[in-house]
């Protein structure tokens, strides 16, 4: 069963960009669109495992620091090489000012 957990306040991250998130053992990136949306995907590039949140945000996209990866924050699909598997996404609300992911 899924548990909603609590990620950060809505004003932890600023617009077109990410913070890191770490909660039971485990890592997650979230992110906040120009349009004020918030997601959340896993914290780490699926090609050298480096923590996304110390990564450039632009146009929907995150890129990797080590090797410039990069994946569709919103979809978490891999947008060429050097990556080339998808990073999960995660289900997201906002209630009274904090940002919520849906861990499984």
């Amino acid at each position: 069963m899924a548990d909603w957990v609590e990620a950060c306040a809505v004003d932890d991250v600023d617009e077109e960009d990410v913070i890191r998130f770490d909660h039971g053992g485990r890592s997650f990136a979230i992110y906040r669109s120009p349009d004020d949306e918030f997601f959340a995907t896993d914290g780490f590039c699926t090609h050298e495992k480096t923590h996304l949140a110390d990564g450039l945000v632009m146009d929907d996209i995150i890129e990797c620091p080590k090797h410039n990866g990069r994946f569709n924050y919103k979809t978490g699909q891999a947008k060429g090489a050097p990556v080339c598997v998808n990073l999960k996404t995660y289900p997201v609300k906002v209630e009274a000012g904090k940002v919520l992911i849906e861990i499984d």
